[in-house]
């Protein structure tokens, strides 16, 4: 199959090396000349082009699979309108009006569009109940994906993305650690998934969780770490010890406290290479202290 990724960056060129691999014929689109680098490094095409450019996009060949995954630039909500609706639509439009549509589009969106659940569980039955503005963005995302005539849509959720590059060690050895729940997932395992629903030609029109088996605890995890890097157990907060401490100022992100099941990910048939953060954390654990 002929597929494109658009916004190919973190998850977006393991996954192009992933279908490269299986024999597929894809095609990297970036912005930047280094994105564009990274991807003919990789191994497979890059092309120039801009997601909120229609014009730009014409340099996008036909396709049989679209993939979505564009990153704002900065964190606030209108730059996440931006990339995440604006730049969705546009490529919807480009794409979808051509005389050769692609038959399938997948939007990579968050698990934060859930909010706050005080720790209890979620999954795709469960309504959003997005806690900051740009969540809600991510969600009416979402919606362009599902409303994508004539392709068939489908929005795979992801849980915080770690893995080379992005282990982030810092923050749980040194601490603070404040109180909640870890959904994550490891980059091959993000990736594994968008190629896993594509190749297997399952979860049109759905919403599909992609997280590991297992949302730990993160004081018991910055714990584990700690031990297993062999340095002192980092300071764990309460949210309330938090908001203390930085006089009040607590993010309704911190706040948010949930944990993502993924049985309907198992049921699609895909087998996680890293079940659980344990498993998925062992290359930076041996790393560690390495000069």
């Amino acid at each position: 199959m002929r597929v494109a990724i658009l916004g190919c960056g973190y998850v977006g060129i393991e996954l192009g090396k992933k279908l490269t691999d299986a024999g597929h014929d894809v095609v990297g689109v970036r912005r930047s000349t280094a994105g564009l680098d990274d991807i003919e490094a990789a191994g497979f095409e890059a092309v120039r082009a801009d997601v909120t450019d229609p014009e730009s996009l014409s340099a996008v060949p036909s396709v049989d699979w679209a993939v979505y995954a564009a990153s704002a630039d900065g964190r606030g909500v209108d730059a996440a309108r931006t990339a995440y609706v604006d730049g969705l639509r546009t490529v919807v439009e480009a794409l979808g009006t051509r005389a050769s549509p692609p038959d399938r589009l997948v939007y990579t969106s968050s698990t934060g569009v859930y909010g706050d659940h005080d720790g209890g569980w979620v999954d795709e039955s469960t309504t959003p109940d997005p806690a900051t503005g740009r969540q809600e963005v991510l969600l009416s995302a979402e919606q362009v994906a599902l409303d994508a005539s004539p392709m068939d849509g489908t929005v795979v959720r992801f849980g915080g993305l770690y893995g080379p590059d992005r282990y982030r060690m810092d923050r749980y050895l040194n601490g603070p650690v404040t109180e909640g729940y870890l959904n994550s997932i490891h980059r091959d395992d993000a990736a594994g998934v968008v190629g896993h629903i594509l190749t297997t030609d399952r979860a049109r029109g759905e919403v599909v969780l992609g997280v590991d088996d297992d949302p730990v605890s993160k004081h018991a995890f910055a714990d584990w770490l700690a031990a297993e890097c062999g340095v002192d157990p980092p300071e764990k907060w309460t949210v309330e010890e938090r908001a203390a401490a930085t006089e009040g100022t607590v993010s309704r992100r911190v706040r948010v406290n949930k944990r993502c099941a993924n049985d309907r990910l198992h049921e699609l048939g895909y087998d996680l290479r890293f079940s659980t953060v344990y498993d998925g954390f062992r290359p930076a654990i041996d790393a560690f202290g390495s000069p």
